[in-house]
């Protein structure tokens, strides 16, 4: 019995003394190795370190000028001389006439694009995929990809040829009105319908873009899962609806949430572009950038601007969270997030 008490003891010691390397080694219990750097490692860190670089000089040094947010800014006094003012400048822009329709245009333009936009990429990338000829398929993928690259202020031209003609008379769309016998439409005193105008051409746009990235979504599902609903005697539609378009819910969602993060922010290049400062359009047409563009233009206000941009900013990312909450919280099967 006291060999075994023995044994058992010397045991104990060497099990007490395996733990205590293990710590020794590893720095946390249960032996676990310390993360060690490589050659690898440091090769890594110079790669990315120019856009680290680039993005704390241009993106967050810029930063402390939301300072002026909080000031009476002047110029001649710079950020260190002019006056605190506290939240007088977000007082003026919410208690201005203007917040209200500005806030709702913001938000009821930006969701008209998410959604169509997103909708129609998808339709696009599915009726894409469906197109057997090669040489076809990338034809009509560079074709409608082609207007993302053109520039607002050509479509700006084409809206004008197309709604007001020269001089502001006929125009196509009008010319097609007449002959079916309906009267000529102002387009550019009308502000109704410019919310589905400007979604059109956001869609004519980004449409094509958004159907290549979800065609590369679409490639990597396994042909397997398509030869399975073959052998069930599903047709290519019935593929499409119940098997494609289920599996582009990851990519969908990771779109949502980006769009979602940008709702706030109105597509100036494009919305300036059309519009410019048409006035009898302001009521459906103007967003939160173009009237700090107008309000810096015209005013110099450089406080009240700085306000807004903050508070764009600060909306945007309690969207993102949001959003990437409600996807993690609903859509766990899905989520890339």
């Amino acid at each position: 019995m006291s060999a075994d008490i023995a044994t058992g003891s010397e045991g104990l010691a060497i099990s007490d003394a395996v733990q205590h390397r293990g710590r020794k080694r590893g720095g946390k219990r249960g032996g676990r190795p310390r993360r060690t750097w490589r050659g690898r490692d440091y090769g890594l860190v110079i790669l990315a370190a120019p856009a680290v670089i680039l993005l704390l000089v241009f993106a967050y040094g810029p930063m402390a000028g939301l300072v002026v947010a909080f000031q009476d800014f002047n110029i001649a006094d710079g950020i260190f001389g002019s006056p605190w003012a506290g939240f007088e400048n977000f007082e003026f822009f919410f208690t201005s006439g203007s917040a209200g329709r500005i806030l709702w245009n913001t938000l009821f333009l930006n969701i008209l694009f998410l959604a169509a936009t997103l909708g129609v990429g998808i339709l696009l990338a599915l009726m894409l995929n469906e197109i057997r000829g090669r040489v076809t398929k990338r034809f009509f993928q560079s074709v409608i990809f082609i207007p993302y690259f053109v520039s607002p202020i050509v479509v700006s031209i084409f809206l004008q040829a197309f709604l007001a003609g020269p001089g502001g008379r006929g125009g196509l769309v009008n010319d097609f009105f007449n002959v079916f016998g309906f009267p000529s439409v102002a387009w550019y005193t009308e502000p109704g319908p410019w919310p589905w105008i400007l979604t059109i051409v956001k869609v004519w746009q980004l449409g094509g873009y958004l159907s290549v990235i979800f065609l590369a979504a679409i490639t990597s599902i396994p042909e397997e899962v398509y030869e399975a609903g073959m052998i069930d005697g599903a047709s290519r539609a019935q593929m499409a609806l119940r098997i494609t378009t289920p599996l582009l819910k990851p990519t969908a969602a990771v779109l949502l949430v980006l769009g979602v993060g940008r709702i706030f922010y109105g597509d100036f290049g494009t919305i300036y572009a059309i519009v410019g400062d048409n006035g009898t359009l302001f009521s459906t047409t103007d967003v939160i950038d173009t009237y700090v563009f107008r309000a810096l233009r015209t005013f110099g206000d450089f406080g009240t601007t700085a306000a807004i941009g903050l508070f764009q900013s600060v909306v945007g990312f309690a969207l993102v969270v949001i959003a990437t909450m409600v996807q993690r919280r609903y859509a766990k099967e899905t989520t890339l997030l």
